[in-house]
């Protein structure tokens, strides 16, 4: 027969509600009381009915992670972060996939608020990054938490996780100057993404720092998208009078690279001999190509599991945090890069 939360507050010599505090980590319980329910828990093999404690009291124990990217790899590492928070503090997932252009994207993710009884929120970009949109939710008295890219919180509006791109950019554009590149070519990702702004900065700053003119012909607009790093790849290697033909491209993450490399070997240019590539994220996309791409590397696993611990943490009103620790991928050298 499976155990109930009275048996556990028998066996423990406790109340219900000493249990219930202790299974939602309350920080109002003496640690001999928490031992002793704990051990009982684990004893009677206690599971928790998440959904039923949500419908049965006014506090939520949802969060959600709302997000507009089309990587997979992405989505997958934010996701399995949250997740991997969630088990650990007895929260429940609510992952909500939308569409950051929809004009009507405000109401749809506030009626979810509403409906699905949610406690907080995990934004990344572009959500994260636009701040009427993060101001609407915070009007409804949820909490919620940014991944954004940059050094420092532009705002505010809510506690951030940054992510310093251009750092890390201007690192591993460093690697290909160290290697002796002076073209070096540019294919960016979604403009309505600052980590895209901010990986550009860190490559131009890389080339300033360096003495090496910029060439805005080496610069390709683009998406974070394979297709997007065959098509920029053949416009900065095709063969023109006068065109200046990089000899390493920096492209804004690994999928671009992915696709970068493969339209170099259509147009019969080897890599690293000939042309240089480097990507950024350090995704399953930079393990996958032959030769493996040099990279950063983007922990978002990681990134995202503090994301929600801290959600959680303000939720619970543990803290009053702005941010966290800032991260800054490093470079990984593999096989995509060489001398010049």
């Amino acid at each position: 027969m499976k155990a109930t939360i009275n048996d556990v507050a028998k066996q423990a010599g406790v109340s219900i509600k000493t249990v219930s505090r202790v299974i939602n980590k309350e920080v109002s319980v003496r640690q001999l009381t928490r031992e002793k329910v704990q051990k009982a828990v684990e004893e009677l093999n206690y599971q928790p009915n998440l959904a039923a404690r949500n419908l049965a009291g006014a506090k939520s124990f949802s969060v959600a992670y709302i997000y507009d990217n089309p990587n997979a790899y992405y989505i997958i590492d934010m996701q399995e972060g949250i997740l991997s928070a969630c088990k650990q503090q007895g929260f429940e997932l609510l992952i909500h996939p939308c569409d950051a252009k929809d004009k009507n994207i405000t109401e749809e993710v506030v009626s979810m608020v509403k409906h699905a009884r949610i406690a907080g929120l995990i934004l990344t970009p572009p959500l994260s990054e636009m701040p009427e949109f993060v101001q609407s939710l915070v009007a409804l008295d949820v909490k919620v938490v940014r991944i954004m890219s940059g050094d420092v919180a532009p705002d505010e509006l809510s506690p951030c996780v940054m992510v310093n791109d251009r750092d890390a950019a201007q690192t591993i554009t460093q690697h290909l100057i160290d290697l002796g590149h002076k073209d070096i070519g540019f294919i960016a990702g979604d403009a309505k993404h600052m980590s895209t702004v901010e990986r550009y900065k860190g490559y131009r700053r890389a080339l300033k720092e360096s003495n090496i003119d910029f060439d805005k012909e080496l610069v390709i607009e683009g998406e974070y998208s394979f297709d997007s790093g065959v098509s920029g790849a053949k416009q900065l290697m095709s063969v023109e009078k006068n065109k200046t033909r990089p000899t390493a491209i920096f492209s804004c993450n690994d999928e671009i690279a992915a696709g970068a490399l493969f339209a170099a070997r259509l147009m019969n240019i080897s890599i690293p001999e000939q042309l240089s590539i480097v990507g950024f994220e350090n995704s399953p996309f930079s393990r996958q190509t032959w030769p493996k791409l040099t990279t950063a590397d983007q922990p978002n696993n990681q990134i995202a599991e503090d994301a929600a611990n801290l959600l959680i943490s303000q939720v619970r009103k543990q803290k009053n945090q702005t941010t966290i620790s800032q991260y800054i991928p490093k470079l990984i050298i593999r096989d995509s890069t060489a001398k010049c």
